[in-house]
């Protein structure tokens, strides 16, 4: 069975960027574009620029920055909304208008205190408009995940009538089991007519922790488009976090999914956001956290450092960092102090290093780890310390 690519969506700069107190400028933005561009990201969803004079100014010069990738808009199903965001793609290489409408029937009720069939009217004629500016324009069902499926395909096959090109099935609150969302793909799949026009699209956030599990499954059952962020960041919980979606699809070969995007950059990328934004990254953080290639249990290290496969499905190069953490702690076997300890020129021998361990663990029983600096201190202070270094000599 052949490859199937899933393009990747970015939507740092816009969704990721509703973060509070993460408001970027638009010199920051072109950055991080520049760097999302390089990295291989298929679509930029630079901004929403009818929320304010700066956002427009954004999405304007993100349009002429990016080379490679399409660069998007965000609108509502509104006149205003997408005449604006035309103007501010004017000179992207390749712009999408990306326009939608809330579907659930909580968000009709409440939220636009209209009804199913105008909402289906909306639909069309927002992709219709948008379509008289642009070829590429994606539509979204807003709460999609809370809109039951046979009238969430009555709404796609509207947009799809006005020309839709992608259809873009957000999860908004992160309501849904991996099993409906990929469900609730399949069932649009199959039974949206004309659905064979558009791409279907993942849009997952991450209230309940599920993100990238409901855009894996989604994509399982025939979406080919992610929407993600960096580092997952995003309204609330945030999204999708686009280095977990992407390494899922490369560590699971047989899923036969594949993206552009240059992987040894994740973590280069990861780090420009994160201080771009001023958005401290958990260290537990799957790919691009500071512990995701760190061991500090004497188990694990000690077969990491027999064969990193034993512990680390995934090479630490293949994502940006250098290499594994091997992390000195009262947990800490004699296999991971003499690995440190060879690194810092010393070679233990069994003797040797009985002796060092246990001083070793002193130290360690009175510090939370145990640094270079530590390691020295800790041999020339041994009763063999001599030995040691006649040894070495």
């Amino acid at each position: 069975m052949p490859n199937e690519h899933v393009q990747i969506f970015d939507t740092t700069l816009r969704d990721g960027e509703q973060v509070p107190g993460c408001k970027l400028n638009t010199q920051q933005k072109v950055i991080i574009a520049k760097q999302l561009d390089q990295l291989g990201v298929d679509v930029i969803e630079a901004g929403f620029p009818i929320s304010s004079p700066g956002d427009f100014k954004s999405v304007e010069a993100v349009s002429q920055t990016v080379e490679n990738a399409t660069v998007c808009g965000l609108t509502r199903a509104v006149k205003k909304d997408i005449e604006v965001a035309a103007e501010a793609l004017k000179k992207a290489r390749k712009p999408r208008i990306h326009t939608g409408i809330g579907t659930s029937d909580s968000h009709i009720k409440h939220k636009f205190k209209s009804t199913r069939e105008e909402i289906l009217v909306r639909a069309y004629e927002a992709v219709k408009y948008a379509k008289s500016f642009v070829e590429d324009v994606e539509f979204y069902a807003e709460d999609a995940g809370r809109t039951d499926n046979e009238y969430l395909a009555r709404v796609c096959e509207e947009a799809i009538r006005g020309g839709a090109t992608v259809l873009n099935i957000p999860d908004t609150t992160g309501y849904c089991l991996p099993s409906e969302y990929g469900a609730k793909i399949k069932y649009l799949k199959e039974n949206v007519r004309g659905i064979e026009k558009a791409i279907l699209s993942c849009h997952c956030h991450n209230d309940l922790g599920l993100a990238t599990a409901n855009s894996v499954e989604g994509t399982i059952n025939g979406a080919r488009q992610v929407e993600c962020t960096i580092n997952g960041i995003g309204e609330r919980a945030g999204n999708t976090a686009l280095e977990e979606v992407v390494m899922v699809f490369k560590q699971h070969p047989y899923l036969n999914l594949v993206t552009g995007i240059k992987t040894e950059l994740l973590y280069q990328t990861s780090q420009l956001v994160s201080e771009s934004m001023g958005i401290y990254t958990q260290p537990n953080k799957a790919i691009v956290g500071s512990n995701a290639f760190a061991h500090s249990s004497g188990i694990h290290q000690d077969g990491v450092i027999k064969n990193r496969e034993t512990y680390e499905i995934i090479d630490p190069k293949d994502v940006g960092v250098n290499h594994s953490a091997i992390v000195l702690t009262a947990r800490s076997g004699r296999a991971a102090l003499a690995y440190r300890a060879k690194n810092l020129g010393y070679e233990l021998t069994k003797l040797q290093l009985d002796e060092v361990y246990a001083n070793f663990l002193d130290f360690a029983d009175r510090k939370k780890e145990i640094e270079d600096d530590d390691i020295h201190q800790i041999i020339e202070t041994s009763s063999i310390y001599s030995q040691i270094i006649s040894s070495a000599s």
